[in-house]
């Protein structure tokens, strides 16, 4: 049984949300500590802690969801830009072990930034690295 999750309790209503959009497989609502204007959390009905433990219908429902939403929450804020950040596991910064999207909306005076410093990939490590995961994948 997963645990039962801050958004378990928005999804059943307990904890009062602004509800953006709902399906049988998802739940949106704005996140109550924004980090812009619009900032939106998409949330699998499922409670899987990570992405890699949600069904393939969960996953579709999401991947459906995420253009809806972006879209009308561009129109709706005249936002110009937007990311779309999805973290599993604490260790990669995820508080709330239930799987979830993020989409922030980014505007010309925003001053939030998701940008990192690149590597280099080598490349027997990098035929390394994709044998094994193409291994895993076709087993």
């Amino acid at each position: 049984m997963s645990e039962h999750t801050l958004f378990t309790r928005i999804i059943e209503g307990e904890i009062p949300c602004y509800k953006l959009y709902e399906n049988d497989h998802v739940f949106a609502f704005l996140d109550i500590n924004p980090l812009a204007k619009g900032h939106t959390l998409l949330v699998s009905k499922e409670p899987a802690p990570t992405i890699d433990q949600l069904s393939p219908d969960s996953a579709a429902a999401i991947g459906k969801a995420l253009p809806i939403l972006s879209r009308a929450i561009k129109k709706a804020t005249g936002a110009i830009a937007y990311n779309i950040i999805q973290n599993n596991g604490r260790e990669a910064g995820m508080t709330v072990p239930h799987v979830h999207f993020h989409i922030i909306p980014k505007y010309a005076e925003s001053k939030h930034s998701f940008t990192w410093q690149p590597e280099s990939l080598e490349p027997l490590e990098g035929q390394s690295i994709a044998a094994a995961i193409q291994l895993d994948i076709n087993e």
